[in-house]
Formats: structure tokens, sequence, C-alpha cells
């Protein structure tokens, strides 16, 4: 991925206030304190935080969400701060699951959060005036032993409190679950987190997925027990999609912001297939166009749906944002050549997202049948159909038609040395890869 947010993002129009501004773009869930929040941000440059624990090897598009936000905050002038949760990612939040996260071992969690660190710092500019920050609070929750936290920070917290909050009541509740010591414990590192980026950065104001309000808000608490400052929280709404479909989902898994673990291209086309009605509250959730250009791209989706103009506009601006402006041209290059254009218009780059997750692949030895080939890649129930096929001019290998039964698939007439690309009739791809 490249650095992207900062070179093309619409820098935020002028409204009564930046969280007016949020809201109108559908991305304010709760605040603690709306008026001391507005005038707040309105009388200095803030710090404002956000976390997100390793729980995989990237981060998915649920989380750009509350990332984008960050961005949102420093483009209006405020400081960002990244947390990746190196020492929060060892326990697991228990916040609405319906069971206990799997604990991961040290190194793995060590190089998710390299690898995470590395995602985060591309979203928000860490250089200039307000400079962002990317912080692990790995750094800071190994200094402190167990007795000093447990009289520090436990002793401000209420267990009868603690168990009213909907994220805790929720697990106690359901029959047979429960929660664990290890997991309830989750709110006081977060909260603990506040408190130590309210010393060491100023930090003033924390935002997060709605899931997050219960932690969000105990460290708010315990910044006023413990500094006795005023701190303040919002979050934002956990994306849903119109036709009840789980959002960021697909059949091959999650949607990763990691080009090796979610191609562009696929990453394109999540977007470019999205329903009509989610295409104007994604684009006020993902995109920084204006709020006013995103209503005339509703209405141009509800007069002229057929012509998927908004998909398009959305695939391209989120693509951009997280991929950046190669990325666009190179999925677009994609999709034409997979509704009719010509094959021999895609590089070598190209095909290796195909190969990654945009298309289903066979491995082939040289000088294999291609027969045999568009059996075993099912293309064919037999040897018998793939030759009628084939006789019917209905096969093509690398944007030709191949209408010879005996033609054998090689190295040296493969794109790039590596790749067939196989189409049955108009609609029927596989990639198949020449062993080396």
């Amino acid at each position: 991925m490249v650095r992207c947010a900062a070179h093309f993002c619409h820098t935020i129009r002028p409204m009564t206030s930046l969280i007016d501004e949020l809201e109108a773009r559908g991305l304010l869930a709760q605040v603690s304190d709306r008026a001391g929040l507005d005038a707040h941000l309105a009388s200095g440059s803030r710090s404002v935080y956000c976390g997100f624990d390793p729980t995989a090897a990237s981060l998915h598009i649920g989380n750009l969400v509350p990332l984008l936000v960050l961005r949102r905050f420093q483009l209006a002038g405020h400081l960002p701060i990244a947390l990746v949760g190196g020492a929060t990612g060892l326990i697991g939040d228990p916040s609405f699951r319906s069971d206990e996260r799997a604990l991961n071992d040290y190194d793995v969690v060590e190089n998710w959060v390299a690898r995470i660190r590395s995602q985060v710092s591309r979203f928000v500019d860490l250089e200039g005036n307000n400079a962002g920050t990317v912080v692990d609070n790995y750094g800071w929750t190994r200094e402190t032993d167990v007795i000093s936290f447990l009289r520090d920070v436990g002793k401000h917290f209420s267990v009868n409190a603690m168990i009213q909050r909907e994220s805790v009541k929720s697990r106690l509740e359901r029959e047979g679950a429960g929660i664990t010591f290890t997991e309830f414990s989750y709110m006081l590192l977060q909260s603990n987190d506040f408190v130590e980026l309210a010393r060491k950065h100023g930090c003033t104001v924390q935002v997060g997925g709605s899931d997050q309000w219960g932690n969000i808000v105990s460290g708010i608490d315990l910044i006023r027990r413990v500094l006795g400052d005023q701190s303040y929280a919002m979050t934002v709404p956990l994306v849903t999609k119109t036709d009840g479909s789980k959002f960021g989902k697909t059949a091959g898994g999650a949607v990763w912001l990691d080009a090796e673990m979610t191609s562009p291209f696929s990453f394109y086309q999540y977007w470019l297939n999205s329903a009509d009605a989610d295409v104007v509250p994604f684009l006020g959730y993902f995109s920084f166009l204006p709020v006013s250009e995103i209503e005339a791209i509703g209405r141009e989706v509800a007069e002229h749906p057929e012509r998927r103009e908004g998909q398009r506009i959305l695939a391209r601006e989120v693509t951009r944002i997280v991929h950046g402006e190669a990325a666009v041209g190179s999925a677009e290059r994609i999709s034409n050549v997979l509704f009719g254009g010509d094959v021999a218009e895609l590089t070598s780059e190209d095909l290796e997202q195909l190969e990654l997750d945009g298309m289903e692949t066979t491995s082939a030895m040289g000088d294999a049948g291609l027969l045999d080939v568009m059996t075993q890649a099912g293309l064919a129930k037999s040897n018998g159909q793939a030759r009628q096929l084939v006789s019917s001019k209905a096969v093509r290998l690398n944007g030709k038609v191949v209408d010879d039964a005996r033609w054998r698939l090689s190295k040296e007439d493969a794109l790039f040395g590596r790749y067939h690309v196989l189409r049955r009739g108009k609609k029927q791809w596989h990639l198949v890869l020449m062993a080396s």
C-alpha cells in the first residue's frame, strides 16, 4: 500500500462544527458531552486517539471507519494518535462477543503489531504542524507490575458498575457463557491507556466503534479520578448492510486492508458490488467527498440505478484511499478485460492479483493438454465435453480462440512465462499457473 490519505482527500468543508460534519456523514453514534466536545475542539488543536487491537495480521474494512475518522480530525487541525494494542491484543476484548477470544502467542501478536503499526501509519500524516503519532500500549503496560496496577488502577473500578456495562452484562446473562477474569480486566487496561496518553501526549479525546462505548467512558472516569482532568469520547456506528448480510465479509472471508491478503482488484470489486441503498451511507463513511456531492450521487443512483455510477465512484474512492491511484487503474483494467477486453492488456501485477484471490486457479505442468486442463479446472465435465467446446470455438486461451483439441499449454506461450488465462464462453474464467 502507499501513503495516500494525506495526498488526495478533500479538506473537510466548513460547517457548524467537526461533530456536525461527522453527524452529517452518519459517523456519530454516541458522544459523552456534545456541547463540551464542540467547545473543546473549537478552542485549540487537540490530541485524539483511537485503538486498534492486533487480532489478525491486517486490519479489515470495518476498522477503516474509525481510522478515517482519525484522519478527519487531523484534517480539521487536531493531532491523531493511533494506538496499536500490543498489550490489549494479548488479552482480547470481550465487547459483544458470544464467546472468549483465543489467546495468541506473544510472538504472533508482536508480528501482527508490527504489520498493523505500519498499516495505520499510512492513513495519518506523521509529519507537519499537527503530525500524527502511532503508539503501542505494550510499551507502558509491560513496565507496570500487577500489584501497582491493582492499587493504582483497579481501586478506582467498582465491580458492581463494571458488570452493568452492556458488553459485560450480555455475556453474564447468556446461558452457559460467562466471562473470564482475563477478559473482565480488559476494561481496566483500555481505561489505563487513555490515562497514559493523557499524561504523555495531552490526549483529551477518544474515538472508537460503538461497541467500545463502555470501555471508553470508563477511561473518562479514570482520568477524572487519577488526573482530575476533563476528557471526551465519541463513537462511530458499526457498519451494517441494508440487505442484512454481514458487512466486510465475502465467500472468501474478510476484506482486508493488506494488499497481500485481499488484492486491490478484489477490494475494488467488493465496493463495486454494493447495493444501491448502501452507496450513499458508504460514501459518507469511507470517502472524503463533500456531503453535498454525496447527496447528488444519491439522487443519480435513485434516478438511474442501472448505470451503477454510484458504485463505481465508491469503489474508486475507497480503493484510492487504501491502495493508491495505480491500484484503481489496475482494478479497472482487470474489470474491463473480464467484461470483454483484451487479455494482452493485463500486466504481471494484474495477473498476480488474480492469482491471489481474483480468479479460480489451477496448476499445470509444462506441455499440458488443453482438454485435460479444462477438465481439471472444472470448465468441462469430461475430455469429451472439452473437445466439443473447443471444436465449437467456445474456448479462448490468453484472449485467442483455440479450435485445435490437440493444443498443449507451455511456459513459452504463457503470459510472463507463468500464466494462461482460460475462458469458456463469455463468463467462465480460469487462471492456469505453469509449474516451474
